[in-house]
């Protein structure tokens, strides 16, 4: 058995690159001995009618799949990265060494799962550092993207180059900390509330085929509270829940997207908003002040507006029920509501709009029968 079929055998089942040093401890053979197999075994591939070839990275080598036969395999090969989970990749890579926290300022909450699956497939360690943890990538790292060695400069180089190969936008605003957002269509208001311009809408609650595709270039999902787990089996970024029945849920929002999306969002545009969303708010419980009827909510959304506006309740009083008939499918709400209030299913307009429209049915409505004596 010599050098040649030993060292074929551990390039192929190493499924990575390996190095010199350890073809020569696997053979037994002289570094100058393993070498000239090494170099003859790459002849042989490149002149052979081959799937397979083997790739010198310096002072490691690799036996790989052609690139022109990736496609063919790719139900059989090991899962790709989401792009979600590449760019926090590529973030490590290209700032390493990098804490962990400042990984989460560019990324968001979304990338402690993503640093979690990284670690665990070998293309980065995590090492204590202060009150966090300092990331950088490993060896395997250099070999998925078949670079020449494990280098930070080197690293960097690589991206850069092509960075400038590629020329996009999109390239480069991955390097300044940028996200890839998507937006159900009820909460595109906030985007502009925001300042927000570059995202897509998209059903995110049943998604289309087309859909599902784009959401795994996406880094972060804007939806309403209560559907992580329903999105979690086709979206792999971070999830932002938005609440909006009362303008306190509101402020919250834009304050969320505000933390959350700093490079994207334009903090005069959200100076403007928070700023209106709080003059709007004041008008709305000035005039609830001389109300004096008391009243008797029918949900916990209901509950909330009224709490807000400081309203009297009493299990006697004007009963003021969502307009929908239902909540959720198992939650059924009585349409007896003596007040009925809008919902997002029969209002229209931007976020700020729909939530005046629930607080004036609710004034409106107790004021007239405060007119009439009721």
């Amino acid at each position: 058995m010599g050098e040649f079929e030993i060292i074929e055998a551990a390039l192929f089942a190493a499924g990575s690159a390996i190095s010199l040093e350890k073809l020569t401890k696997i053979s037994g053979k002289p570094k100058k001995a393993v070498l000239l197999a090494l170099k003859e075994l790459m002849k042989a591939y490149s002149s052979r009618i081959s799937a397979l070839e083997i790739i010198n990275l310096g002072d490691r080598h690799v036996m790989q799949v052609k690139p022109e036969y990736a496609e063919f395999i790719q139900e059989v090969a090991p899962k790709e990265l989401s792009a979600p989970k590449l760019r926090t990749l590529s973030m490590i890579a290209y700032h390493q060494p990098l804490l962990q926290s400042d990984l989460i300022n560019m990324r968001g909450s979304g990338a402690y799962d993503h640093i979690k699956d990284l670690i665990k497939r070998g293309f980065v360690e995590s090492i204590p550092c202060g009150k966090s943890r300092q990331l950088s990538t490993t060896s395997l790292f250099a070999d998925y993207f078949g670079l020449m060695k494990n280098d930070p400069k080197a690293i960097k180089e690589k991206i850069l180059e092509l960075l400038k190969s590629q020329g996009g936008q999109s390239e480069i605003n991955l390097w300044i900390g940028r996200k890839t957002i998507a937006v159900t269509p009820m909460y595109e208001s906030l985007m502009s509330m925001c300042g927000i311009k570059k995202y897509f809408v998209v059903n995110a609650y049943s998604p289309s085929k087309e859909e599902i595709s784009r959401l795994l270039e996406v880094d972060v999902l804007v939806v309403s509270v209560g559907y992580i787990d329903t999105l979690r089996q086709y979206f792999d970024g971070e999830i932002l829940e938005i609440h909006s029945t009362t303008f306190e849920d509101l402020t919250e929002a834009v304050s969320l997207l505000s933390e959350e999306l700093t490079n994207e969002v334009d903090p005069e545009a959200v100076e403007n908003t928070l700023k209106k969303i709080r003059d709007t708010r004041e008008m709305y419980v000035s005039s609830s002040v001389l109300i004096e009827k008391k009243v008797k909510p029918a949900t916990e959304m209901v509950s909330r507006i009224i709490n807000d506006l400081s309203l009297g309740i009493s299990s006697e009083g004007i009963l003021i029920a969502p307009d929908c008939g239902t909540l959720r499918s198992d939650v059924k709400i009585e349409r007896g509501g003596q007040i009925l209030i809008p919902t997002h299913h029969s209002v229209e307009g931007d976020l700020l709009e729909r939530v005046c429209k629930k607080y004036d049915s609710i004034i409106r409505g107790l004021s007239k029968f405060e007119k009439r004596g009721i």
